[in-house]
């Protein structure tokens, strides 16, 4: 009796620990994403032209293994190289001077293991979203790509929203952002929780945010561990921070990260590090 006690004890003492690390550690309610501007493989970058860096590319994916990401400035051949080497992802996206593949994609690449495409779309950045076409100022004819996705494990819809704005045109800049989020509305009636991600081509104290800010949060304001690092390199000759993740509807982020990791031995995957986050439903 005196050792059925003993047991009795430890158990009692031990069992609820062990459920509360197993709630503690269970991942079914995250979601990780992530942004990255690729750079576009047709420019001449020396030794940091795509030729060179895009191993460090497949290796940094499976290292970090986002359950979403976007990418900016792809080509179709880059985009291509994802599918191709990293198996558990599957893409849309389509080239944005013709709708098609010319150009360049802000593709959405999605886990196939953890998440599950429902359906989705592109539209221009213009005052024609519905054809491409350039709009307002700027320099490039620029898109936004959005799918409505399923974690597989909880069920938990979620919008995915992913975009490059324009370099140049500060109208565009504002007006694009405004038609993002005009769009967003539309497409989610029933509220769900929205991700959006991209190389905005602007820093944290535009005004052109504004509007942004209002509905949407950035994760690298809100995350519980976070960091303060620029997002553009420029091949380590510049410091800004221009992309971002931003959300709605989560319960929380718990971590944001500016991706500075070396893979393959390449000092950069891009001239823009990867950025990387962890939101909670």
């Amino acid at each position: 009796m005196k050792h059925f006690a003993l047991l009795l004890m430890v158990l009692m003492t031990v069992l609820p620990q062990a459920s509360y690390a197993k709630k503690k550690n269970d991942g079914s309610a995250e979601l990780k994403v992530m942004s990255y501007n690729i750079r576009m493989g047709a420019a001449n970058d020396g030794t940091n032209s795509w030729r060179y860096r895009y191993p460090a590319t497949a290796l940094m994916i499976e290292d970090q293994k986002p359950d979403v990401f976007g990418v900016q400035e792809a080509f179709d051949y880059q985009v291509l190289f994802i599918k191709e080497n990293c198996r558990d992802y599957d893409c849309v996206g389509v080239g944005r001077e013709d709708g098609r593949k010319k150009d360049e994609h802000m593709s959405i690449f999605w886990n196939k293991k953890t998440v599950k495409l429902m359906k989705w779309g592109t539209f221009w950045l213009s005052e024609t979203p519905k054809k491409p076409s350039k709009g307002w100022d700027a320099a490039c004819i620029r898109t936004a790509t959005w799918a409505l996705m399923k974690c597989k494990k909880t069920g938990r819809m979620f919008y995915y929203v992913n975009t490059h704005l324009d370099h140049v045109g500060q109208e565009a800049q504002k007006n694009g952002l405004k038609l993002i989020l005009d769009h967003i509305a539309s497409i989610n009636p029933k509220g769900y929780p929205m991700v959006l991600t991209g190389d905005f081509n602007i820093t944290p104290d535009n005004k052109a945010l504004a509007g942004l800010d209002a509905v949407m949060q950035s994760t690298r304001k809100i995350a519980e561990k976070t960091d303060s690092l620029g997002t553009y390199n420029g091949w380590g000759k510049a410091n800004e921070v221009i992309d971002y993740i931003y959300c709605s509807g989560f319960s929380k982020c718990v971590e944001y990260q500016t991706v500075t990791k070396k893979y393959a031995d390449r000092a950069f995957v891009s001239d823009h590090y990867p950025i990387f986050a962890r939101l909670i439903f």
